[in-house]
C-alpha cells in the first residue's frame, strides 16, 4: 500500500472493511478477550511463578500491577483496533492518515504481529504436551509411580521428535480449523463452548483440591502475604505477567478490538475481561497448590510443575487418573483459545494485504507457524546444542525453543506495550480518545494519566530488567 496516496489507500481499506464480521454482543468479546488472556499463562505459569515467588504477596502486587498497567494499555488496543476498524497494522496506519500523524506508527502493529506469530509457533508444541497428557494420564500410566519415572515419561517426550510433531499438528489443526471460519462462525463459536466448559472443568479440579485436606493451606498460600518471601524481582516478574496474561503487546485486543461495535463499552469490557483473567489464574492455584501440598510436594517446583510435580501427585491420589485427564483437558481449552486468538491477527492482516480469503489466509499463516514450530520441537532434542544467535552474549546457549521464548517475552512484547502506550497517550488525538472510551471525565482522566506516565515507565522498568 503507497504512503503517498493516502485517499486511495483509505478507500481501498474502507472496501475491504465492509466485508468484516462484527461480534454479536458484548458477552461474545468478553468470551473472545477471556479466551485470549486465560492460557497457559494462567494454568501453567502463574501458579510456578507463584510458588517461586512466595505466594500470597506476589499474588497481591499482581493484581496491583494488572489494575494499574495492564487494564490501561488493554484499554488502548482495543480502542486502537476499533478506531482503525482493520488489522492492527492497517488500523494505527488509517489512525496515522486521519490524524495525520507520522505512517512509522505502523511498526506498532508489526511488532504485535510478529510478536504473536512467533509466540505461537512455540506455544502450539508447548499445546501438544497438553494433548498427549490427557492419554497418558487417562491410560493410567501415571498410577503409583515414581518421582524419577514421571520425570522420565517428559523427557521421553521431548526427546521424541516424531511424537512432538505429532501433537504439535494436532494442536495446529485444532486453532486453523476455528480461525479459518470467521469471527462469528468461528471464533465466537469456538469461545462460546470452550470458556464455559473450561470453567466447569476448573471448578471441578478445583472442587476435587478441597477433598485433599490441604485446601486450607492452599488457600493461606495463595492470600495470606508475607513480604518477607517477596524479592525486588518477583516484584519485576509479577509487572511482567501481568503484562503477559492479558495478551498485551501482541496485537491480539487491536484485532479483536476492530470487530467491536460502536455502542458497547470498551472500559467496561476490558475491566470484565480482566477480572475474569485473575478469577481464573486464583482458581488454577486454589486447584494446583493443594494437590501439591497433600503430596509434599514442592509449590517453587519451577515451569516443571504442570507436567512433572503435578502428574507424580494425581498418580497417587484417588481417582488421580480421571481428574488428572480433566485437568490436562482443562489445559488444552485454554492453550486453544488462545491459539486462536494468537493466529487471528496475521491472518486478518493476510486478508487486508494480500487480498486472500479466509480460508487460503488461515492455511497460509498456520502452515507457516506449524514450520516454525518444527524447528522448536528440533530444538528440545536433535538440536538441543544448537544456539542460532550464540555469537551474541544475551543469546548464548539459547536454542530455538528459548530464543523464540526470550525474543517475544522479554523484547517484542514490552517493546510493542511501550509503544502502545506511547502511541495512545501521547500522539492520539484526545477528543476521539474520549469519543472512543465514552467514560465519565474522572474515569477518563485517571485512565489518561495512567497511560501517559505510570504504564511506559512500569514497562520500561520491566524491558530494561529483563535484558540485563
Amino acid at each position: 500500500m503507497s504512503a503517498s496516496s493516502p485517499t486511495t489507500a483509505t478507500g481501498a481499506l474502507d472496501g475491504a472493511n465492509e466485508k468484516r464480521g462484527l461480534w454479536s454482543s458484548r458477552m461474545a468479546f468478553i468470551l473472545a478477550a477471556t479466551g485470549s488472556a486465560v492460557g497457559l499463562g494462567n494454568v501453567w505459569k502463574f501458579p510456578y511463578i507463584t510458588g517461586e515467588n512466595g505466594g500470597g504477596a506476589f499474588v497481591l502486587v499482581y493484581m496491583l500491577c494488572i489494575a494499574a498497567v495492564g487494564l490501561p494499555i488493554m484499554m488502548a488496543e482495543v480502542v486502537i483496533g476499533r478506531r482503525g476498524g482493520r488489522s492492527p497494522v492497517n488500523s494505527i496506519r488509517h489512525i496515522t492518515q486521519r490524524d495525520v500523524l507520522s505512517s512509522r506508527w505502523s511498526i506498532v502493529g508489526i511488532i504485535g504481529v510478529l510478536a504473536a506469530f512467533l509466540i505461537l509457533s512455540f506455544y502450539s508444541v508447548i499445546g501438544g504436551w497438553a494433548v498427549s497428557y490427557v492419554g497418558t494420564t487417562a491410560s493410567g500410566q501415571l498410577t503409583g509411580q515414581s518421582a524419577e519415572a514421571i520425570g522420565a515419561l517428559f523427557s521421553n517426550l521431548l526427546a521424541d521428535p516424531g511424537t512432538l510433531l505429532l501433537w504439535h499438528t494436532v494442536f495446529m489443526a485444532l486453532v486453523m480449523a476455528v480461525v479459518v471460519k470467521g469471527v462469528r462462525a468461528g471464533l465466537e463459536r469456538a469461545v462460546s463452548i470452550l470458556m464455559p466448559a473450561l470453567f466447569v472443568l476448573l471448578l471441578t479440579v478445583v472442587g476435587y483440591a478441597m477433598t485433599t485436606g490441604h485446601f486450607g493451606a492452599g488457600v493461606s498460600f495463595l492470600f495470606k502475604p508475607d513480604f518477607s518471601q517477596l524479592s525486588t524481582s518477583g516484584v519485576l516478574v509479577a509487572l511482567g505477567h501481568a503484562f503477559f496474561t492479558l495478551s498485551l503487546g501482541m496485537a491480539i485486543m487491536m484485532a479483536y478490538g476492530s470487530y467491536l461495535p460502536k455502542d458497547i463499552s470498551i472500559a467496561k469490557t476490558s475491566i470484565t475481561v480482566s477480572l475474569m483473567d485473575t478469577v481464573v489464574a486464583l482458581l488454577a492455584g486454589l486447584a494446583i497448590f493443594p494437590i501439591v501440598f497433600a503430596n509434599g510436594l514442592e509449590a517453587g517446583a519451577g515451569p516443571g510443575l504442570i507436567f512433572q510435580t503435578l502428574p507424580l501427585a494425581f498418580g497417587h491420589m484417588p481417582m488421580g487418573s480421571l481428574f488428572g485427564s480433566l485437568f490436562f483437558i482443562l489445559l488444552i481449552f485454554a492453550a486453544w483459545t488462545s491459539g486462536i486468538s494468537l493466529l487471528e491477527p496475521l491472518v486478518e492482516w493476510l486478508e487486508e494485504q494480500k487480498g486472500m480469503n479466509r480460508v487460503r489466509s488461515t492455511l497460509g499463516a498456520g502452515i507457516a507457524c506449524w514450520l516454525l514450530g518444527i524447528a522448536s520441537i528440533l530444538s528440545l532434542n536433535l538440536w538441543s546444542d544448537v544456539a542460532p544467535l550464540g555469537m551474541f552474549a544475551m543469546f548464548e546457549g539459547k536454542t530455538v525453543f528459548d530464543l523464540l521464548d526470550y525474543l517475544t517475552s522479554n523484547i517484542l512484547l514490552p517493546l510493542g506495550g511501550l509503544l502502545v502506550a506511547v502511541f495512545t497517550g501521547w500522539f492520539m488525538a484526545k477528543d476521539a480518545l474520549q469519543s472512543e472510551l465514552s467514560m465519565s471525565a474522572t474515569g477518563f482522566n485517571i485512565w489518561y494519566a495512567t497511560l501517559r506516565y505510570l504504564a511506559p515507565v512500569a514497562v520500561m522498568i520491566v524491558f530494561v530488567y529483563n535484558l540485563i
